[in-house]
């Protein structure tokens, strides 16, 4: 995956997708948007005749192959994202596995007003990381990071998810090798992630309404 500076990348899955059609405009301003799992993948390729390959911000994907490169180029990278609790369990698990790893800064994503966003950008300017990860769900991930460019970051931003959250539940690796080895990580945090399950019943009736009614207009 090739990614450049002062460009920023985001993901879209079944569920996402339903929140992206209420802000398309959100997702085009984006430099990329990355196809996160194997259902939409199969989607776009059965529709549209293309070939997508799945790439999501975990460990099964790009998030390891991400760490690795900061770890070896001695990169700097910003979290944000989850409760505070959950992101210094988090950071404390990645430096476990990357323990050279240099990160500038993390705090919870959980914002109390605008001014608390600008002033964040701010700190996140000054100390100019490489990268800056950001996990607070969709859309609120998505406009953190354009405001972060908007403010003039000329370093690379990827949207997460609940990747943070999700570490500090578990482990690095957190799908088992045979769920992940089958495509089945949606059935696993349908499973594990009470508070995802009413998202994904809703897509799984909505998402292929939707996704077809698109190709067809």
């Amino acid at each position: 995956m090739l990614v450049s500076r002062g460009k920023i990348y985001t993901f879209l899955n079944p569920v996402s997708y339903l929140t992206a059609l209420k802000d398309e405009s959100l997702f085009t301003r984006f430099d990329a948007v990355m196809v996160d799992g194997s259902i939409l993948a199969t989607a776009i390729r059965l529709l549209y005749n293309k070939k997508i390959k799945r790439r999501s911000f975990d460990m099964t994907s790009i998030a390891d192959l991400l760490f690795r490169h900061i770890l070896s180029e001695k990169k700097t990278v910003y979290l944000v994202g989850a409760q505070q609790e959950q992101i210094e369990k988090a950071v404390s698990i990645l430096l476990e596995q990357y323990p050279k790893m240099r990160i500038a800064g993390y705090r919870d994503g959980y914002f109390s007003s605008k001014e608390e966003i600008q002033e964040e950008c701010k700190k996140i300017l000054h100390l100019n990381p490489d990268y800056v990860i950001a996990g607070m769900g969709v859309p609120l991930q998505e406009h953190f990071l354009l405001q972060l460019k908007e403010n003039g970051y000329q370093g690379i931003g990827f949207t997460c998810g609940g990747f943070f959250s999700q570490l500090s539940i578990k482990s690095i690796q957190y799908y088992p090798q045979w769920m992940d080895r089958f495509n089945f990580r949606f059935l696993y945090r349908f499973y594990k992630e009470k508070h995802t399950r009413k998202r994904y019943l809703k897509a799984t009736f909505l998402f292929p309404f939707y996704f077809i009614k698109n190709k067809i207009r």
